[in-house]
């Protein structure tokens, strides 16, 4: 079964998980980039759930971490990055990021509703 990932995108359209990505060695980036290809063919072993969130640990280097969240059975939407060392930190700005993804699909979701009822 194929998984969409996709990168969150916020209001100001900055992309948490591209910056982060873009920051990592080239080295890094391609470990992170076979772990993204890894979840759209499915393969969620690697990942850790807690909180409603994931943590995808790619065990290389410093220890590698992915933050993501599934959004139903089809998509995983990731929010960004770190490594070992800074993983409470990482850990509170993904949560952050996540609630704040909820709560604007909970607001187009509303707009969408209003809109058909009229």
């Amino acid at each position: 079964m194929s998984i969409k990932v996709q990168e969150y995108i916020r209001e100001d359209a900055s992309i948490p998980y591209k910056q982060w990505f873009d920051s990592l060695s080239a080295q890094a980036a391609a470990k992170v980039t076979v772990a993204k290809l890894r979840m759209e063919l499915g393969n969620t072993s690697s990942i850790k759930w807690f909180d409603g969130m994931g943590e995808y640990v790619i065990d290389w280097g410093p220890g590698y971490r992915i933050y993501l969240a599934k959004d139903g059975d089809t998509l995983i939407v990731l929010f960004g990055g770190g490594t070992k060392r800074g993983q409470q930190r990482d850990i509170d700005k993904a949560k952050e990021l996540l609630s704040e993804y909820k709560a604007r699909k909970k607001a187009i979701h509303a707009n969408t509703s209003s809109k058909h009822k009229r």
